[in-house]
């Protein structure tokens, strides 16, 4: 592993550079990090991820969001375009490296990352492949209900008009920042009436009510739609702040559009027990990082490694 930098439209990003051992150009992947100030290992997610990939024989580049660890900017002043225009200079570094086969390198992204590498993907040609990971087939306001709705009616002690009036207030947060509604409005929205939200509502401060305002209704699916790939999206199938089943349906009826290119086909991985971050317990979930590793090199031309004909094919 060795540290790199590289830089995009004035933000130097700092990350980590992980080489198999192959003397020969190899494969390549870039991981992209979820929400808030995410490094380059993800917190802890990514490194038993990037072990496993470079064991497999393939180079691993990732990196810390912008403002964060060694990275120039500051991701609240960013958007996902931003943030999409990072990974694809990413792309593009690890494309040029020596040591790695650019025309095999693909992107990987965790949650927000999920949004976050398929636009990624569309700025680019020629990027092989693309995974999502916990990645929401909605906008980031759909599944940010989602998550608090579970959160509200896990809560002991609430009752379900509770939990209703809870959303309400939600509901109308999000429509005042579609009104670009300034924080001191969204301040009172949330104290009238009070509700089990409201003490959620209060801890976003104005730098952070502006940056979430930006992302509220960004849509993955017409990026999905314009796909000239392959796409496989993996689930825990108890994730707690994802809606799967709609994800999955979401990203199934942009596989299926007229407009689709032949090469985006969809793959889809549920992996029973496991959470947002596809584990169960305190490890990643049973056969994750084998089926991670086959489809990738499936995709990159290598042929020591054969796909697992006990897989689901793309579909």
């Amino acid at each position: 592993m060795q540290d790199v930098t590289f830089a995009n439209d004035g933000v130097v990003l700092a990350g980590s550079l992980s080489l198999p051992d192959r003397g020969a150009p190899v494969a390549g992947v870039v991981m992209v990090g979820g929400s808030g100030p995410s490094d380059r290992n993800n917190d802890t997610h990514f490194p038993p991820i990037r072990e496993h990939l470079v064991d497999a024989g393939i180079a691993v580049l990732s990196y810390d969001k912008r403002g964060v660890g060694g990275s120039s900017g500051d991701w609240l002043d960013a958007t996902i375009d931003d943030l999409a225009a990072d990974a694809a200079a990413a792309l593009d570094f690890l494309r040029a490296r020596p040591e790695v086969r650019g025309e095999t390198v693909g992107l990987f992204g965790h949650s927000e990352g999920g949004w976050v590498v398929l636009r990624a993907t569309t700025l680019r040609d020629g990027v092989p492949w693309v995974v999502t990971n916990g990645g929401p087939g909605m906008t980031p306001a759909e599944q940010d209900r989602y998550a608090w709705a579970g959160v509200l009616r896990r809560t002991e002690g609430i009752t379900d008009g509770e939990v209703d009036a809870a959303l309400a207030a939600y509901d109308r947060i999000v429509e005042a920042g579609r009104r670009d509604a300034d924080f001191a409005e969204v301040a009172r929205l949330a104290q009238s009436p009070p509700t089990a939200f409201t003490e959620h509502a209060l801890e976003v401060d104005e730098r952070y009510w502006a940056f979430l305002k930006r992302k509220l209704d960004h849509d993955p699916v017409p990026d999905a739609v314009r796909l000239r790939c392959p796409h496989l999206a993996i689930f825990g199938a108890d994730d707690q702040l994802v809606p799967v089943a709609d994800s999955i349906h979401l990203f199934g009826t942009a596989a299926g559009h007229p407009d689709r290119d032949r090469r985006a086909t969809l793959t889809v991985e549920v992996f029973p027990g496991a959470d947002h971050r596809v584990r169960t317990g305190t490890g990643l979930a049973p056969g994750y990082l084998d089926a991670l590793t086959r489809w990738i090199t499936g995709r990159t031309g290598d042929s020591r490694h054969e796909p697992d004909r006990g897989t689901p094919a793309d579909h």
